[in-house]
This record gives C-alpha cells, sequence and structure tokens, in this order.
C-alpha cells in the first residue's frame, strides 16, 4: 500500500524549549566566538573560498556526489567547464552550489529570504546537465517520495505534501522565518531546515537548498556578519541521524530531538570552524612576516592568493593575484616552492605545472 503525502502543520509549532536552554546558550555563545573570530581576521575574505568550498564539497556528497575537496581544488586550478565524465559533472554541481552562496550573499542586499529568494537559489543550483530536466527555480507540479535509489512509493521513506499546497506552506514558512515574537534565531533555524526539507518544494535539489538557507539565515538575523557558518560538515558525518530526526518529527512530532540535534550541529561546527580560522590566522601572520625574504612587491598578493586558491596552476594563480607577467609569476611561485610554503604536484610536467599550498590544505 503507497503511503500518503504528508502535510507538515502550519508553523509555529508548539515547543516548550525550557529543556533546551543551556544547549542553545552553548550553540550561541560557540556562535558568537566563531564570528568574532572571522572578523579578527586581516582580511576575512581569505576563507570565503575556501570555506564555501568545502561547505559545497560536502552538503553535495549527503546528496550523493563523491569528488573530494582535493579533486574540486584540482578542477578549480585548471578552470574546468565541461561535463563530460561523472566527477566533472559532480564539479559541476559544487561549482553551483559555491556560486549558489555568493549569489545568495547579493540577493539578501536588495530582499529578504523568501519563496522568491527560495526559487533563484534553486535555479543557479541546478544550473547543469543533472539539473536541467528538474525545472529550474520552480516549485515542482506534480508528487515525489523520498527513498533509495529506484525506490517506489511503496518503499519510501517520506512522501512529501501534493504540490497544489506548497504555494501556502512555503509563504507560511517564510513569514515564520522573519517572526520577531519567536523565542530564539537558532530554534527558528532548526524550525525553518526542517520545514523546507518537509515541505521539499522543488523536485530536486531541495537537501542542498535547505542547508545553503542555514548560514544565509543566521547572516540575514545577524548572528554572523559573513554567511559562512556552515553546518554540512557535520550533517555529512552524522548522516543517519540527520535524516532519522528529520523523520521522526513528521512521524511523532519529536520537535525537541530535532532541535537539540541541529544545535548540537551549530555548536559544534562553530567550534571546529573557530579553531581552523585561529589556525588560519595564525598561518596568515607568520607567513607574512616572512614576506620581506622573497624580495618582491607581488609576495604579498601572490600570498593572499593562495589563501583563497591553495591548488592552482601559474595561470589561474597570476589571474588571482592580478600579476600580469607570466616570468615574475613563474619566479615567485619558484621562490616559493623553496621556501616550502607550495609543492610542485606535477614535477613530471614541463607546462601546465599543477602546484599546492600545503599549509592551508593541511588546515582545512
Amino acid at each position: 500500500m503507497a503511503k500518503q503525502p504528508f502535510t507538515p502543520p502550519q508553523l509555529p509549532p508548539e515547543i516548550d524549549i525550557t529543556p533546551l536552554i543551556g544547549l542553545l546558550t552553548d550553540a550561541r555563545d560557540a556562535v558568537a566566538r566563531y564570528d568574532e573570530a572571522v572578523n579578527r581576521l586581516h582580511n576575512p575574505t581569505i576563507i570565503r573560498r575556501t570555506f564555501e568550498t568545502k561547505e559545497a564539497v560536502l552538503s553535495s556528497r549527503i546528496e550523493g556526489t563523491q569528488a573530494t575537496f582535493e579533486e574540486v581544488l584540482e578542477f578549480d586550478a585548471d578552470e574546468v567547464e565541461s561535463e563530460e565524465n561523472e566527477k566533472q559533472r559532480d564539479y559541476r554541481e559544487i561549482a553551483n552550489y559555491r556560486q549558489a552562496i555568493d549569489y545568495g550573499r547579493e540577493l539578501l542586499k536588495k530582499k529578504p529570504l523568501d519563496e522568491n529568494v527560495f526559487k533563484d537559489l534553486h535555479k543557479e543550483l541546478l544550473n547543469s546537465v543533472r539539473g536541467k530536466n528538474k525545472n529550474p527555480g520552480e516549485f515542482r507540479t506534480h508528487q515525489v517520495h523520498i527513498g533509495p535509489p529506484g525506490a517506489t512509493i511503496e518503499e519510501a521513506s517520506y512522501v512529501p505534501p501534493v504540490h497544489t499546497e506548497i504555494p501556502v506552506l512555503v509563504s507560511n514558512l517564510a513569514r515564520y522565518m522573519h517572526d520577531d515574537n519567536q523565542p530564539d534565531r537558532l530554534i527558528q533555524a532548526a524550525v525553518m531546515h526542517y520545514q523546507f526539507e518537509a515541505i521539499h518544494p522543488f523536485a530536486d535539489g531541495n537537501g542542498r537548498v535547505g542547508r545553503l538557507l542555514i548560514p544565509l539565515y543566521l547572516y540575514e538575523k545577524g548572528l554572523t556578519k559573513h554567511p559562512n557558518l556552515y553546518v554540512s560538515e557535520f550533517l555529512e558525518t552524522h548522516r543517519r541521524d540527520y535524516y532519522e530526526r528529520l523523520n521522526r518529527v513528521s512521524e511523532n512530532d519529536e520537535w525537541l530531538e530535532w532541535i537539540e540535534f541541529f544545535l548540537r550541529a551549530v555548536r559544534e561546527q562553530a567550534k571546529i570552524s573557530k579553531e581552523r580560522i585561529d589556525r588560519i590566522e595564525n598561518l596568515y601572520k607568520e607567513l607574512r612576516e616572512r614576506l620581506p625574504e622573497f624580495n618582491s612587491i607581488y609576495a604579498s598578493s601572490l600570498l593572499d592568493a593562495l589563501f583563497t586558491q591553495p591548488t592552482f596552476t601559474p595561470t589561474s594563480i597570476a589571474k588571482r593575484a592580478n600579476i600580469q607577467n607570466t616570468q615574475t609569476t613563474l619566479n615567485l611561485i619558484a621562490k616559493f616552492v623553496k621556501a616550502g610554503l607550495i609543492r610542485d604536484l606535477t614535477p613530471e610536467r614541463e607546462r601546465n605545472k599543477l602546484y599546492y599550498f600545503e599549509p592551508l590544505i593541511n588546515v582545512l
């Protein structure tokens, strides 16, 4: 017998958050400490690209992509644009996720998170071969179900609401997200993520859009000064618990258990990310003090570029560092290699060489 579509109740849910106050306080404190660490950086943008890449890889991995962080960095360096094989198609999805983060940041300068932004983000995410037949930027117009690949609706783990209910449900979700009378923004973020996934408004890409909304929401509501507190690393590590907790809200109304899991994800990921920020800050300061030994006016530009693109070709890093002369770039790279800061990944090549900024990769 086929499972029936589940319609999540209108928000807000009735929840007594008293048992969560201690964890909520810890999570808010961890977020604040992380945000302070980011803003203490001499140049906060030096972490943007690498943090976005790591988030994009891990969020996409939850959905089944196989490309690794290191492979994505290599594709970046080679400026891969084709989608001829599975890894390249994985890369395109991951690159789209990263672009959607930047796109979302720009959108929030003009309008609040709402159903139109959901659609805009979805369109950006599915701008690829795999997504072109999934109605990018449009709510689904048919019934879907969630389960293992090839599962029938009888075997589904979850059947979202019928498509005709989506506009009302999403409108209610958007109102809840901006309800200033709710007790806490982190609680709202947890409820928002569940409700978005339960509505499952798109034919594909709902998990990625839903996870993308978390840092954007925390940024929009002022908990972070940049939309870069990502939790997909925790969710990917605890993938089974993640899906079970979401399902139990639908099946048993277990809101407290889901919110507890979400707050732990935020707390632990904020702590891990802060530790990485601290190590990156120390590395950056240490290496800037060494710049005079390279005897080049471009050494500072190259160093900043390495933090945003730690795997690179001479051509790609020259663009990012804004160094016009090819020989100047090659000479400076050679000095950094000799100093042990970067490693030649392709010693067998004479041209189109690939390099690796090992100290930063080790942190990440």
